[in-house]
């Protein structure tokens, strides 16, 4: 019997239960079923164009940096204005997410390598699935597409978040993943990621890039 096993034995004898009593197995079945929603933050319930503004105002105010631009072929451009302005090599590793493959890379200078981090990258390029309004926070899902290590390894990640997958608040993000990819097909790994990376569990001192970028920017794309 694996640990697991013998654990999960231990609860159901502690219950006095088996785990395959018709009842109980009704119950989680309904509840897998209809995911139901849990309570739901007043504030992002506003308009499209108010979600943004609340998307863009919590994420800057977890120290985030955001810029925001009209439509996808100005993202290559404003990413290499952002490396200019920061000092910053123009080179940036991604993966091959469609959106990102159609963008005018060429018309830049920057050097692009392509697939998931070794540690050594110091910028990463990243398109997220969806944002939070309620919290400024990025949803990425892992693939090939957006590599889970180029959110986590290099110093300085960069994250193209579409306007219209802003979504108000955490239930409403979760309804549009489960229709995105179904519930027998969601991606392994889903992150939230709200700012760059940063700790302040010594001596109360902030620390960025405790376990992750010590800097994050988000490119929204309005168009």
């Amino acid at each position: 019997m694996s640990a697991r096993a013998d654990i999960l034995s231990n609860i159901r004898r502690s219950m006095g239960v088996n785990g395959s009593e018709r009842p109980r197995v009704a119950t989680v079945e309904e509840r897998l079923e209809r995911a139901p929603r849990g309570v739901v933050v007043e504030r992002g319930r506003g308009s499209k164009e108010e979600r943004l503004a609340l998307f863009v105002a919590q994420a800057k105010g977890a120290l985030a940096t955001v810029v925001e631009v009209e439509s996808r072929a100005e993202v290559p451009a404003a990413i290499a204005a952002y490396l200019r302005e920061n000092n910053l090599p123009a080179r940036i590793r991604r993966g091959d997410d469609p959106r990102l493959e159609e963008m005018p890379w060429a018309d830049t200078a920057l050097e692009i390598s392509f697939g998931k981090s070794d540690g050594k990258d110091l910028t990463a390029v990243n398109h997220a699935f969806a944002g939070v309004a309620e919290t400024g926070t990025l949803v990425m899902t892992a693939g090939h597409e957006n590599p889970t290590t180029l959110n986590f390894l290099p110093d300085y990640a960069i994250a193209v978040l579409d306007a219209k997958d802003v979504t108000g608040d955490y239930e409403d993000m979760w309804s549009k993943l489960r229709f995105a990819y179904g519930k027998g097909g969601m991606p392994r790994v889903v992150n939230w990621i709200t700012g760059p990376s940063r700790s302040a569990d010594i001596e109360q001192t902030m620390l960025l890039g405790a376990h992750g970028p010590r800097s994050l920017h988000v490119v929204i794309v309005k168009g």
